[in-house]
């Protein structure tokens, strides 16, 4: 099964019992080996301060919230990432709201250190990373310009930005409704700049929000379409709705395992023919990770051992050796990544200072 069709998308995200199974034999047929995947990373939050007001968020902070993070300090920042360094930590993976720095209070702040903007502040942070350790950046904080992913392009090694769905109608629901960065026009113009950039790159689906099965096909196919046409996603992410206390959406139903599983599976009949990963996050469904295995999902994605997902802060990783033996317990084998994939680590897509830190780390 390759180049599946909406309809044949559709038949996976509505299978039931015996066409599930035939699905998941598909599954077994296609898999090319045993590995699963991880990068050993530290997860920094640059600000909590975010112009989307996201309905399942619990990341955003309020500026007079005492205890929100307005704008860490270079010297933070390494203090953290030597610790990472120590804990054999590769990946630095940055995080902070979009458009930050729109607010006065982190505007002030940049000003304070010496920077006019935000894309300019973390492009200094992912030089001083490689130039002082060995960990390499990653950079996700939302929708950028051209010019700025162009900037950022030349510092980190892979960048990220969540598609959650391709469906506008969802802006109306309380998941986007106060979040104009999550305008699906505005999400897959930023994951094709990339494309047109050379950036490798992750992407991926929220499933649970209130999308609709067709929404969730047209989602992985405008993903489909465009990495079909620049070949820089290297990982789809099938994330799950996690309800929060204290979120607007806390009593709002979470996805079934059933409706992941099918999903996972779309998702890898779909991207099996373009060397793409499929990821669970593992901390978001701890108790049946497993099982995602079996549907097509070959990576952890990002697993700290010294910071929490500060997006999914009630959601601790499993510690390596756990998630050791749950791979294993499944007849798989886990091993580790880098934050780029290797395809896509040689002139073509990453700069000279990038490659030498690379081939350099120990």
């Amino acid at each position: 099964m390759s180049n599946l069709t909406k309809e044949e998308i559709l038949a996976i995200l509505n299978a039931t019992d015996k066409d599930l199974e035939k699905y998941m034999l598909e599954v077994a047929k296609y898999r090319e080996n045993n590995l699963i995947t991880y990068s050993k990373n530290i997860f920094i939050p640059l600000t909590e301060i975010c112009r989307n007001d996201c309905g399942y968020c619990n990341f955003k902070k309020n500026p007079d919230d005492p205890e929100a993070i307005i704008l860490k300090t270079k010297e933070e920042i390494l203090s953290e990432l030597k610790e990472a360094e120590e804990h054999g930590c590769k990946e630095a993976l940055f995080t902070f709201g979009e458009d930050a720095d729109e607010d006065e209070i982190v505007q002030l702040r940049l000003k304070e250190f010496g920077y006019d903007s935000m894309v300019d502040y973390i492009v200094d942070i992912c030089q001083m990373t490689l130039d002082e350790t060995s960990l390499l950046p990653h950079t996700n904080g939302g929708n950028f310009s051209y010019e700025s992913l162009e900037k950022l392009k030349e510092v980190n090694a892979s960048m990220g930005l969540m598609l959650e769905n391709s469906s506008k109608r969802l802006m109306e629901l309380p998941a986007h409704k106060k979040s104009p960065g999550k305008n699906p026009e505005l999400r897959l113009e930023t994951i094709s700049n990339a494309g047109k950039l050379k950036i490798p790159y992750t992407t991926g689906i929220l499933i649970g929000i209130g999308e609709t099965k067709e929404e969730i096909a047209d989602s992985l196919l405008a993903i489909k379409e465009i990495n079909d046409e620049y070949g820089h996603i290297q990982e789809v992410i099938i994330q799950n709705f996690t309800p929060i206390p204290g979120i607007e959406m806390e009593n709002w139903p979470k996805p079934s395992l059933l409706d992941m599983v099918r999903t996972v599976i779309a998702a890898y009949l779909l991207f099996k023919d373009s060397d793409v990963s499929i990821q669970v996050p593992p901390n978001l469904n701890r108790d049946t990770a497993q099982i995602f295995l079996l549907c097509g999902a070959d990576d952890w994605g990002g697993v700290s051992p010294v910071s929490p997902d500060f997006v999914n802060i009630t959601s601790p990783w499993p510690e390596i050796d756990e998630l050791n033996e749950l791979t294993k317990d499944a007849k798989f084998e886990l091993t580790e990544r880098l934050c780029v994939y290797d395809k896509y680590i040689n002139d073509e897509w990453l700069n000279k200072k990038l490659l030498k830190n690379i081939f350099n780390s120990p």
